[in-house]
């Protein structure tokens, strides 16, 4: 069983572009594919149905990967906060328990996580007691900023401190006027600080991209033979 928990240190690091990058790569390859995000929040009302905007993104780039959810909140807000607002409170058992199923019936489980490593989902239990409960290996997508280095370490000693297993770091989103000083110091500096690797320097993507191109950028930027764990034959071109 391939498995993995996505999460990135602030909003709109691209996590959900890569949970979708991944799931369509390892779908190509031959897996069955599984999407799970326990929490989503600012959920999208089309014909009185409540939608995933994230899982509807990944459906996007390959219908035939399984996207599921447990808890779908309107509010735009962090979890706790959304579901006190929407009077919904999270289970964690719940979570647990819909997380095993998935994880019997898939070859390959990306479990995309909703906000940071410390975020409340209810009054006693913030995301990386979750993701220590689901016992899953963590991978961190992370941009190229000022704060990127500070926020990722930050990340990084959190989960270390409650010993879950890091599988490493995604650096996402790098823009073509990038400085190159930067972009050369932020996985070095991650990886002295931090004894993480860096699995992958994902350049940015137009904003009309084709699912061909989404998995290409995947295959060329990042090790997923090192994010799963797996040593995947199909990549073997020696």
């Amino acid at each position: 069983m391939l498995n993995i928990f996505i999460t990135s240190p602030e909003k709109r690091e691209g996590k959900t572009f890569i949970t979708a990058g991944l799931a369509a790569t390892m779908q190509s390859l031959g897996y069955s594919t599984s999407v799970y995000k326990p929490i989503q929040t600012s959920g999208i009302e089309i014909n009185g149905f409540m939608q995933s905007p994230d899982l509807t993104f990944i459906k996007t780039t390959d219908p035939y990967i399984n996207t599921h959810f447990s808890y779908l909140y309107k509010e735009n807000a962090e979890p706790l906060i959304a579901s006190e607002a929407e009077n919904d409170p999270i289970d964690i058992d719940l979570i647990n328990n819909e997380y095993k199923r998935i994880l019997a019936s898939s070859e390959c489980l990306i479990t995309d996580g909703d906000s940071g490593l410390l975020t409340p989902l209810t009054h006693n239990i913030q995301n990386v007691d979750l993701i220590k409960r689901l016992d899953a290996p963590l991978l961190i997508i992370t941009t190229p900023s000022e704060n990127c280095i500070n926020n990722t370490l930050m990340t990084l000693f959190s989960a270390h401190e409650r010993k879950i297993n890091i599988r490493g770091v995604i650096i996402n989103n790098i823009k073509p006027n990038c400085p190159k000083t930067l972009l050369n110091s932020i996985p070095r500096i991650i990886e002295e600080y931090s004894n993480t690797k860096v699995l992958g320097l994902v350049p940015a993507m137009q904003e009309k991209f084709s699912p061909e191109g989404l998995i290409t950028s995947v295959l060329n930027g990042i090790d997923i033979e090192s994010v799963f764990d797996v040593k995947i034959e199909k990549l073997d071109i020696s």
